[in-house]
């Protein structure tokens, strides 16, 4: 089964979500898609791209980097599985596994793996719309949009197609 990828996905840390998303919009050239306390989306079709941001009180409090974690958004929960499944088949294991959990004012079923440099790398698909941006009920695992925050500085670019 060939799994579909629905959109990379970057989430950046950012102290000031106001001057962020007024840059982002002038840079991207379109409005988020989705629009909460603390919290900013874009989803960009050229190219192909989720892309958000998470305020923090201060850069340092979310450690080193404005990089919060890379990865995909998938189709379904089969797919989720799918990769899932691979990685382990190629020996990497999920550092976390999440069934739905509420995170960025979504319910997702997902899962986290780490790189060799410290990168946290999230696959997930999106079940619904969600009123909070995290789960912090007593069932609650209470973590949303990185499940460490030691984060490195990495350096990112995308090319843009030209349709």
């Amino acid at each position: 089964m060939d799994t579909q990828i629905l959109f990379p996905h970057t989430a950046i840390y950012v102290a000031d979500l106001n001057a962020s998303l007024a840059f982002y919009k002038a840079f991207f050239g379109v409005e988020p898609k989705k629009l909460k306390p603390g919290y900013a989306k874009f989803e960009l079709h050229n190219p192909r791209w989720n892309f958000t941001l998470n305020e923090v009180a201060s850069l340092n409090a979310a450690g080193t980097s404005a990089l919060s974690h890379l990865g995909f958004q998938v189709a379904s929960t089969d797919d989720v599985k799918a990769l899932q499944t691979r990685l382990k088949d190629a020996g990497i294991v999920p550092t976390l596994e999440e069934i739905g959990t509420t995170c960025c004012y979504a319910v997702q079923d997902k899962f986290w793996v780490r790189s060799p440099e410290g990168i946290d790398w999230e696959v997930f698909t999106v079940l619904a719309d969600a009123n909070v941006f995290k789960d912090d009920g007593p069932n609650g695992n209470g973590v949303c949009c990185a499940p460490s925050i030691d984060s490195h500085l990495v350096q990112l670019s995308m090319p843009v197609i030209q349709s």
